[in-house]
């Protein structure tokens, strides 16, 4: 099912893409991706079998109506082919690869305690000038960490926690 989501998030990417949209689809993907996650009716309308195509079709025109004529064909293609449930994983797919245009990588800084904004901004400095990427930072708390931080790279991830200090510890006593 996920190579469904890769083409056709591909599909809508090289089309927007030639005709300058891309982050109007990627915006309007997104809020039509968000509607049915938040309106249960609208997804059982567009995910059942029991309306017909044509039916589907009209309700997509009026629920997203004033759209941008590339993301209202991109859906109904997927009405078309009953591939509308992959909305999400195509969402998914397509902000991914709308990251890698824009050079865009995702930072989180997890740590115990809240960290001051002027430290979380340096790392995302930091990391920006090491990798040559615009840098997208967010952080969280998780006392369940103890102390240190965990950085997720993109999908890298540095565990620099004392909870995984202390994990590795037991581990190496319990093999000895």
């Amino acid at each position: 099912m996920e190579e469904i989501a890769q083409v056709y998030s591909r599909a809508l990417f090289e089309v927007a893409k030639e005709h300058g949209k891309l982050d109007v689809a990627r915006e309007q993907l997104g809020q039509f991706a968000d509607a049915l996650e938040q309106n249960r009716d609208l997804a059982v309308f567009f995910f059942s079998p029991y309306f017909s195509t044509e039916e589907k079709k009209d309700g997509l025109r009026r629920t997203v109506e004033g759209a941008d004529p590339t993301v209202l064909n991109f859906l109904e293609t997927l009405l078309e082919r009953h591939r509308m449930p992959a909305v999400y994983r195509i969402r998914a797919e397509f902000d991914r690869m709308w990251d890698e245009e824009n050079k865009l990588l995702p930072v989180e800084v997890t740590s115990a305690i809240d960290l001051d904004e002027a430290t979380v901004k340096s790392l995302g400095d930091r990391i920006g000038q090491q990798t040559g990427q615009r840098v997208e930072l967010t952080s969280k708390v998780d006392p369940s960490i103890l102390g240190g931080i965990v950085l997720r790279v993109g999908n890298q991830i540095l565990d620099a926690s004392i909870k995984h200090r202390l994990d590795q510890l037991r581990k190496h006593v319990a093999q000895a």
